[in-house]
């Protein structure tokens, strides 16, 4: 994929795109045209595919991606994840969820920046929810990625639906491949235990598709917090932790709703996103008897402010795609 010269090629930092993809023809398009249009030069594309049965493998090929196949019998998050990182090539590798597309054609050069600072691991960017997203998932958004940077951030928390990692820490530390979820903060935990630290970039934004029915919502969180808590064996959500996060969101969000004039079109989405969320986080922690560390429980957790901000504006043309 060509395109304009950029300050990354000046530096003469090669940058791979790795995307984990199953039955992704929706959306993998949309994410390789906005690729296609970045302004960095060159940009290797690995696409990591799980079996998927509809044209998401062609879609692929057709902008010019390498695609590695691995069974989705052994689909783990990390094990995906090092097949790709084993095929790229680049300095700099790119991760991205396939249900993902740019905002702006700066993108790539904003999230890949901050690791010309050899102190730094990883990077990760904004990301905000599509006009299918439940409103809730907005509110999760807006509370994990402000539109504030940190250029130096010291504690885990990252996402690797739009993050940008050194390969040569990669070799070093692959990705744990047992985890049912979160191996990107499993990753940036042992990164900062070596001494290195994180770049929130929110300039890099994404926008972020999720459409997904409450069962899947249910599991998504139970798979995580059985991460977590494989990650951080103290950690700790009881019953009372379940209810009081359930009513504190669903309140706060509420709050939001009425503010923005769509209170009576999202209140039920509200209530069974928050009950199925924190209901799956509660089974996953279920067997742990002592307090999470308050930093990650705050982010993960606790609602979003009732300060209503004003979403932030850049003097970059946002991409505009084909919506043929």
């Amino acid at each position: 994929m060509m395109v304009g010269r950029s300050k990354i090629e000046d530096r003469k930092s090669k940058i791979s795109v790795v995307v984990r993809a199953y039955n992704e023809q929706a959306h993998i398009g949309r994410l390789l045209e906005g690729i296609s249009q970045q302004s960095v030069r060159e940009v290797e594309v690995v696409l990591v595919d799980s079996g998927s049965t509809d044209a998401t493998v062609a879609i692929a090929r057709r902008y010019g991606a390498r695609v590695i196949g691995i069974r989705p019998q052994d689909f783990t998050f990390g094990y995906s994840l090092n097949k790709g990182m084993e095929a790229a090539t680049g300095e700099f590798v790119v991760i991205a969820s396939a249900h993902v597309y740019p905002v702006y054609p700066d993108w790539l050069e904003r999230l890949t920046a901050p690791l010309a600072d050899p102190g730094i691991a990883l990077a990760y960017g904004k990301q905000r929810g599509a006009a299918t997203s439940k409103f809730s998932e907005h509110q999760i958004f807006a509370r994990w990625f402000p539109d504030e940077p940190n250029p130096r951030q010291t504690h885990p928390f990252c996402n690797n639906a739009n993050a940008a990692i050194r390969r040569e820490l990669w070799q070093q530390h692959p990705y744990d491949e047992t985890l049912t979820g979160l191996e990107d903060l499993a990753w940036a935990k042992w990164a900062i235990e070596q001494g290195y630290a994180l770049a929130y970039v929110p300039e890099a934004e994404i926008v972020h598709v999720h459409n997904e029915r409450p069962r899947q919502v249910y599991h998504r969180y139970m798979r995580e917090a059985m991460a977590f808590k494989r990650l951080y064996p103290e950690a700790h959500f009881n019953l009372y932790d379940c209810l009081r996060m359930v009513w504190a969101n669903v309140f706060t969000d509420m709050w939001h709703a009425a503010r923005q004039g769509v209170l009576w079109a999202s209140w039920r989405s509200i209530v069974w996103f928050r009950v199925l969320q924190f209901w799956g986080t509660y089974r996953g922690y279920r067997r742990a008897n002592t307090p999470l560390t308050a930093p990650l429980r705050q982010t993960f957790y606790y609602p979003r402010g009732l300060k209503a901000a004003e979403a932030a504006r850049r003097d970059v043309e946002p991409i505009r795609y084909n919506e043929g």
